[in-house]
């Protein structure tokens, strides 16, 4: 199923935030996993605050669907399906939320639905997001091991002396935090090269 196609109403634990936030829509989900896999983030609010306007004598209220708080200034996102952005009504209210937030000097996005194999990815990554559940001994010896550009499935066999799922997994945990990036516009593979993150 397509993101958007359906509801799906829940809290999605952030490891930006070490919490859970709030998502309405599968596409929102989509929209949180890419924002706490974006180092630059530093804070992501579901639903942060109402927006109200006097447009042609009537008035308009909304609700962002986020607010990220980046290392570059706040951005405000509001989450659409692709096939819903040009409706009139629709397209009114993210016209004037870009008039309002673009006011304050802020970001103002609409996002839709991403590539499909990499939001796949994504989702894969995000199962590896939990810090606490890596041994920090070996997260280290992983990043001292000079595994720059090489792939996924021979970094793992440069490793000795801990077991084969947990040094995959670390690897994995390495990549969602940015030590190290991949192609996401394949399928994660162990012939993935491991190349430098930008956010060392």
């Amino acid at each position: 199923m397509a993101p958007g196609a359906a509801a799906l109403f829940g809290a999605y634990w952030s490891a930006t935030e070490g919490a859970h936030v709030i998502y309405e829509s599968r596409l929102e989900l989509a929209r949180l996993l890419y924002a706490d896999f974006d180092p630059s983030v530093r804070h992501i609010v579901a639903q942060p605050f109402l927006l109200t306007a006097n447009i042609a004598g009537a008035g308009r209220k909304h609700v962002p669907d986020f607010l990220l708080v980046t290392n570059t200034g706040p951005v405000v996102v509001d989450v659409k399906p692709a096939s819903k952005v040009s409706e009139p009504k629709v397209s009114g209210t993210l016209g004037w939320t870009r008039s309002a937030v673009g006011g304050r000097g802020w970001t103002y996005e609409v996002w839709k639905e991403p590539p499909s194999v990499e939001l796949r990815n994504m989702r894969f990554l995000a199962g590896f997001r939990r810090s606490a559940h890596f041994d920090d001994r070996l997260l280290c010896e992983l990043r001292a091991a000079g595994l720059d550009n090489l792939s996924l499935g021979e970094a793992g066999r440069r490793i000795s002396g801990w077991p084969v799922p947990a040094v995959r997994a670390a690897l994995l945990h390495l990549v969602w935090s940015r030590y190290f990036d991949v192609d996401m516009s394949h399928d994660l593979s162990p012939s993935h090269l491991l190349v430098p993150g930008g956010y060392r």
